[in-house]
């Protein structure tokens, strides 16, 4: 990979922008079968929301991890982030009117979580690593 495209890579703002564009997409997708403007309205808000999301995830995953130890902070940190996304996915999309609500937040949600699980389980694995050295 060349050191632009790994740059273009890492970037917040890729990451943020894609977000925006492939969740807000799914959105309008889903909401396909009424009428404009509501699968427009749909992909807006969860497009916001995804990339707002994609944005936090990863340092409140951090934080979180940082509060549990044991068991517990490899389950609690996704756990609470999936809760967190849910809620607020729901509640946003209810407000906004979006209709098909269920079908809307499927794919952000269970692609935020999954990656939520997956870093909190690379930092879990890092963590207990460097305690069982330590000792």
């Amino acid at each position: 990979m060349t050191l632009p495209v790994a740059r273009l890579m890492r970037s917040s703002v890729v990451h943020v922008a894609f977000a925006f564009l492939a969740m807000g997409s799914w959105a309008a997708f889903a909401n396909r079968g009424h009428p404009m403007p509501a699968p427009l309205h749909a992909g807006l808000i969860q497009g916001a929301l995804s990339a707002v999301i994609t944005l936090l995830l990863k340092r409140g995953i951090e934080g979180l991890a940082r509060r549990f130890s044991g068991l517990t902070a490899l389950l609690a940190p996704p756990v609470i982030a999936g809760l967190v996304s849910a809620s607020l996915l729901t509640a946003i999309h209810a407000i906004g009117g979006t209709p098909e609500i269920g079908r809307t937040i499927a794919v952000p949600l269970t692609v935020a979580t999954s990656y939520a699980a997956l870093y909190n389980f690379s930092l879990w694995r890092t963590r207990k690593a460097m305690n069982h050295g330590a000792g």
